[in-house]
């Protein structure tokens, strides 16, 4: 069993700038997957954006971002992070969401995702968002 939390940063039409800024300070990989590359496009001005990237160097660095889509809110400052808690099940991860759910206001209910067999977000009693998933590789 492995389990990780990464800061996943939020961003409106930024995170491959801020991704591309973030490699060039801290060295690591790029990776990125657009909304176009994952099928998940629901206005075609975005199909380009970052639907989920990362930097992740060999020191030990990891960031995680998107592009929030123009569907839902977003407010620098407000809703700028999420706490990412990746798992390598989905009974792993399972445990951790039920009781993350205490008090909690579901934004995306845990399920399977094209991109993972499970995933789901909330927004805790305190106002932090979770985003929890399993790890996938990506065959784009």
């Amino acid at each position: 069993m492995s389990l990780t939390t990464t800061t996943h940063l939020n961003f409106r039409g930024d995170a491959r700038a801020a991704l591309a800024f973030y490699q060039s300070v801290f060295g690591g990989h790029l990776a990125v997957v657009t909304y176009g590359d994952a099928g998940a496009v629901r206005d075609e001005s975005e199909a380009d954006q970052i639907m989920w990237g990362q930097v992740q160097a060999d020191s030990g660095f990891h960031v995680m971002a998107y592009d929030v889509p123009s569907s839902m809110d977003y407010h620098p400052g407000e809703n700028g992070f999420f706490v990412s808690v990746r798992g390598e099940t989905v009974d792993e991860v399972s445990d951790y969401w039920e009781k993350l759910t205490a008090g909690a206001t579901v934004v995306i209910p845990i399920g399977p995702a094209s991109w993972a067999t499970a995933y789901g977000m909330l927004r805790d009693r305190f106002g932090v968002v979770w985003v929890v998933d399993v790890v996938s590789e990506y065959n784009g």
